[in-house]
């Protein structure tokens, strides 16, 4: 029963996203559709995208291992991502009019600025939706009683989220977003109701927790700590917002007072829901111990699923599943369609020139996005890292390479071609370098050293004489960049009052 519902679940998911299909006749409705998304729906996108395999599954699993301590970068990080990107970015990104961030640095920085930050936005989303076709695998296998293998999972998951994130791009994502946000609230309320009575209500299990130690947050006193407890939450936070799947979210809206409040209202709705699942697998350990005990060093993503099929009813099953497949294909179409966008717009059309209409710009996304998935798919199969470190360690090149130039790009009126490929330069180079040479546990982890060397890239390469390239000519759009930026801390304020 269980897996025939699985089945009639993708059935009628992927027909919702065909029928989207038929409001894309270009490549603006491919990729931002249209620009005409209301308020509910970006809200709907940007939670449903962030709600994924490791919101589920990797995110209880680390708790139930480390507590709080473990989860700093999600959902913490994660949140804090989308609300920061609300209150400081959509405004002047939206008043820009792009069709993806990669447009944003060419239109500040330059054609060099614009590959590299493209290609490291590109990379950074391998780890990102392999995760959830590793999810996927493991959700076919387990429903299907290990009739199918997570590997065949792995390729019938990502084959049929690929034949509607291939025909209705954006419009796709984002109706299908919408009917998955409400599955994935609803199921989780109502198996959260199930397995606490299970585990003798919602207090027995908080205090049991509390007890524990789960809830301790903060690191000690102790400075490697503090950096490694620092470097994990601004992997997410700061790393995430340089992504071509929020800057959709944010050119997809209506109004530029959508793109702002979706973004905040998304993100705060991810981090109360996140917390759902930490409580349904720490429930296992008062419901079922020997099994936790016998999954938390072997495969702990495994606990809640089996917690489920073990001591649920059918209907509790299915009202899961059915969330955990939402989570999952509402997160893996996003993350599909988002790097396939902006490789094509900003590394393939510039390469073919006026070669490319619309009209090809449009099958070639369509057709990068079928490339994507099968590297994706393969990437998936042969990684052996766990669900939520692929998603924590996706972030860390878009965070030494692409969110500095952004910031000062927005933000500082100085910043220069130069000083962007400078921040680029050093923030990369010192990464690499201490994942390669360094210790396997440094002081500084690499992702934190490369953040502030390329933070004092861009300051050197824009305050020193450009000896790299020349400067971009003036156009009245870069100083319109700063100008609305330097007036949204109060615009922002005056939104929140007429909300």
């Amino acid at each position: 029963m269980l897996l025939w519902f699985v089945i009639a679940y993708w059935i009628i998911s992927v027909g919702i996203g065909l029928y989207a299909a038929t409001r894309v006749h270009n490549t603006r409705d491919f990729a931002i559709a249209g620009r005409s998304l209301p308020f509910s729906i970006v809200t709907a996108t940007v939670f449903a995208t962030w709600f994924g395999s490791e919101t589920v599954l990797g995110i209880p699993a680390t708790f139930l291992k480390e507590g709080l301590h473990g989860v700093v970068a999600d959902p913490f990080g994660a949140s804090m991502c989308l609300i920061l990107v609300g209150l400081f970015f959509a405004a002047p990104l939206y008043r820009m009019n792009l069709l993806t961030i990669g447009d944003f640095y060419k239109k500040k920085f330059g054609r060099k600025v614009e590959v590299l930050t493209t290609l490291a936005i590109v990379i950074s989303y391998l780890g990102w939706v392999g995760a959830q076709i590793t999810a996927l695998g493991l959700v076919f296998n387990v429903v299907s009683g290990g009739e199918i293998s997570k590997l065949a999972g792995m390729w019938i998951g990502s084959g049929t989220i690929l034949i509607y994130t291939f025909f209705g791009g954006m419009w796709a994502v984002a109706i299908t977003d919408f009917i998955q946000m409400i599955i994935i609230v609803i199921g989780m309320l109502y198996i959260g109701g199930s397995v606490s009575s299970l585990a003798g209500g919602v207090g027995v299990v908080v205090k049991h927790a509390l007890e524990a130690g789960k809830f301790d947050f903060w690191p000690t006193l102790n400075l490697k700590e503090i950096i490694a407890f620092a470097a994990a939450w601004l992997t997410m936070m700061l790393g995430s917002i340089p992504q071509q799947d929020v800057f959709q979210r944010v050119q997809s809206s209506r109004t530029e007072k959508i793109a702002i409040w979706g973004a905040v209202f998304g993100g705060s709705l991810y981090f109360i829901f996140a917390f759902v699942p930490m409580f349904l697998a720490y429930s296992a350990t008062l419901i079922d111990p020997q099994m936790v005990s016998g999954l938390i060093d072997a495969d702990p993503q495994m606990i809640l699923p089996t917690l489920v099929l073990k001591h649920a009813p059918l209907f509790a099953q299915v009202m899961f599943f059915g969330a955990l497949l939402s989570a999952i294909k509402s997160c893996a179409s996003a993350t599909l369609l988002a790097p396939s966008v902006t490789f094509s717009e900003n590394i393939l059309k510039p390469m073919l020139g006026h070669k490319l209409s619309d009209r090809r710009l449009l099958v070639a996304m369509r057709l990068v996005t079928v490339v994507f998935t099968l590297l994706v798919t393969i990437y998936a199969m042969n990684s052996k890292a766990s669900i939520f470190k692929m998603v924590e360690n996706a972030y860390q090149i878009t965070l030494v390479a692409a969110f500095i130039p952004l910031v000062a790009g927005v933000y500082w009126k100085r910043a220069t071609a130069q000083g962007a490929l400078s921040s680029i330069f050093f923030g990369l180079m010192v990464w690499l370098a201490i994942l390669i040479f360094g210790e396997e546990d440094p002081f500084v982890p690499a992702q934190f050293a490369g953040l502030i060397a390329s933070a004092l890239g861009m300051l050197a390469g824009s305050l020193l004489p450009n000896r790299l390239i020349k400067p971009l000519p003036a156009e009245p759009e870069h100083t319109a960049i700063h100008h609305q930026a330097a007036s949204h801390t109060g615009h922002v304020a005056k939104s929140h009052q007429r909300t």
